[in-house]
């Protein structure tokens, strides 16, 4: 997976293998689930937690790999803000 972020200040590349994507939610503090929850519409807010997210990736993981290359995240904002994020 490939995370592009691009700003008139900053030029972010960088490559995150599938493998590592568990790992790395499991790192992210209860916070930002918390935040996350918030801006969710309430039927669905209780199903976003640490656990349900890491059984996701960890499920979609091969079918992930199969679909190498697919841009899953393309941002461009007003001010010139690029996010794009590729398997």
């Amino acid at each position: 997976m490939k995370v592009i972020v691009k700003t008139k200040d900053l030029n972010f590349r960088m490559p995150v293998p599938l493998r590592m994507a568990g790992f790395l939610i499991k790192k992210l503090p209860r916070s930002a689930f918390e935040k996350m929850r918030a801006e969710v519409p309430e039927p669905y807010a209780c199903l976003i937690t640490k656990e349900n997210i890491c059984m996701i990736v960890e499920e979609c993981t091969d079918v992930l790999r199969e679909n190498k290359g697919l841009e899953v995240v393309h941002v461009e904002a007003e001010d010139g803000t690029f996010v794009s994020i590729r398997l």
